[in-house]
């Protein structure tokens, strides 16, 4: 997604990589990154088509647990999907916020506040307002035609701002990376710190940090959580949802950290496979997690509040986040260090592809609707052709007059 948004100049001369196949940062493309961005990018189409077919979510227009038309099917299509979902919040978002913020620090060395300030003005501002205010309200009243009884000149300015101000649907993500861009842009004023070079590389922190770290990232989502509910928009007039935005903030401040460190290219492989292991062992861990601690019956108590549950589930969330962090920058490290024809095609067009894929899943969704099949054997059928339409799509768009600046 962001990966069109802040990257290192690509044809600089290389120094002699830290590790093998990784270059040092502030003198080339991070290959591996860029492949990070498009997994993630491909993964929030994903989660939201999930939510459609699952019903575990907030969406345009949801369809799953209507055809399950059988107890045992509606039971086993909350499972699966509240289990893929939950695994994805857990994570998705706050590693795109990290490896956004990489390429903060040296965009802003090289271009200072005002470029600086402009171009994610442009890259960021630009489609969230248009978005906002014009694309999403046009599909809002498509989508929601039949249960609105006004015409669009009395729905957008009354009934469409009651879901908030700006940051609508996916794009919430854009708002949040440019409020992060213009908070790191008045520190960098305050402090006066423009270094003429990265600062001194360090070692990737050991466990025992990543643990504490952790714990208390764990904790601060679970006291934040005490008083803001997930599912819900609890600052709505930007449509933001605070329950997870101790982890957001946090790892912001650790991408902005990485890059002077040079973590990304830092961290050690053993670190990468053990943290790989933790990652794979938390989500197989969610299902017993929810049953034992009575989620069958009501998850209410998962989802915030001051109750020993929704400690758990904070910590647990916290875990899987670390650990899928640092096990996939391994792993993509570690086999994604290079850039291939699809990879070619893939990472200039992950930006647009994400700003476009609502009205594109919720538009196959409704082709797809009079098809009876399982939710799961759907969304995967659906995704199937999801992800290269809106890859596809993109890549068109960005063939307009003027776009390029922009995406």
């Amino acid at each position: 997604m962001t990966a069109s948004m802040e990257t290192p100049t690509s044809g600089a001369s290389l120094p002699t990589p830290v590790i093998e196949g990784a270059q040092a940062k502030g003198t080339s493309r991070l290959l591996f990154v860029d492949d990070i961005r498009v997994f993630l990018t491909i993964l929030v189409l994903l989660h939201h088509l999930m939510v459609i077919y699952a019903g575990t979510g907030n969406w345009f227009y949801t369809e799953g647990m209507q055809e399950a038309s059988k107890a045992m099917q509606s039971d086993v299509t909350e499972a699966l999907g509240g289990w893929f979902c939950a695994v994805n919040q857990a994570y998705f978002m706050g590693l795109f916020l990290l490896i956004s913020a990489y390429f903060v620090p040296g965009s802003y060395d090289r271009k200072g506040a005002g470029r600086f300030l402009k171009d994610r003005l442009i890259r960021l501002g630009i489609p969230l307002a248009l978005y906002s205010w014009v694309i999403n309200p046009v599909f809002v009243y498509l989508v929601q035609y039949d249960s609105i009884d006004k015409p669009f000149w009395r729905f957008f300015p009354v009934e469409y701002f009651k879901g908030g101000l700006i940051g609508h649907g996916p794009l919430w993500f854009i708002e949040v990376l440019l409020i992060f861009s213009l908070v790191y842009v008045v520190y960098r004023l305050i402090v006066r710190s423009r270094p003429a070079s990265p600062a001194k590389e360090t070692r990737f922190p050991s466990n025992r940090p990543i643990v504490i770290f952790a714990l208390l990232l764990g904790l601060a989502g679970f006291l934040v959580r005490g008083e803001f509910v997930m599912d819900e928009y609890n600052f709505k007039a930007l449509n933001l949802q605070i329950p997870f935005f101790a982890q957001y903030i946090a790892l912001f401040v650790v991408g902005l950290i990485a890059f002077r460190r040079n973590w990304l290219v830092e961290l050690p492989d053993k670190t990468g496979r053990l943290w790989l292991r933790i990652a794979v062992l938390m989500v197989i861990l969610w299902a017993p997690m929810m049953v034992v601690n009575g989620a069958i019956n009501d998850d209410n108590s998962f989802k915030g509040g001051w109750c020993w549950q929704s400690l758990v589930y904070a910590l647990w969330e916290s875990f899987l986040c670390m650990s899928m962090c640092i096990g996939l920058v391994y792993l993509f490290r570690r086999y994604r260090n290079r850039r291939d024809k699809i990879g070619a095609f893939l990472v200039p067009n992950a930006y647009t592809a994400y700003l476009i894929h609502a009205m594109v899943i919720t538009a196959l969704v409704f082709a797809f609707q009079d098809i009876a099949l399982f939710p799961q054997l759907k969304w995967l059928i659906v995704a199937l052709v999801a992800v290269p339409l809106c890859f596809g799509i993109s890549a068109l768009i960005r063939k307009l007059p003027y776009t390029d600046r922009v995406l």
